[in-house]
């Protein structure tokens, strides 16, 4: 009975370590970027990076409303993979990469005035 409580706390122990190791990560924009060019997003062998490379295509993504479902598309089409939780860490990072690519789009440069 002795040993059985042991278990029973250890094991009790190693969910609220791993539950904690869990709620202490937060997306980012260097996450997304390694998901964007990892072929374990998928079955494929393909990457995000494979169809848009350097995020090549997606300056305006960012503005998306439908983000996610997107995102979703392309991994479980093109990728081949299963859709991510749109509130997992792995969807909100992938998210925050894809607006990064938006925001070093550089302004658009004014043409000079014509004429006077």
């Amino acid at each position: 009975m002795k040993g059985m409580k042991i278990i029973i706390v250890l094991v009790f122990i190693t969910v609220m370590g791993m539950s904690i190791a869990l709620a202490a990560q937060e997306a980012s924009v260097d996450t997304g970027k390694a998901l964007f060019n990892d072929p374990k997003l998928g079955t494929s062998g393909k990457t995000c990076n494979t169809c848009h490379v350097n995020g090549k295509g997606l300056e305006k993504a960012g503005n998306r409303a439908d983000l996610t479902n997107t995102i979703n598309g392309c991994i479980t089409m093109p990728l081949k993979g299963t859709a991510l939780d749109a509130k997992s860490i792995e969807m909100q990072s992938l998210a925050l990469y894809i607006k990064s690519i938006g925001d070093k789009t550089p302004a658009a440069k004014k043409k000079a005035p014509v004429g006077c």
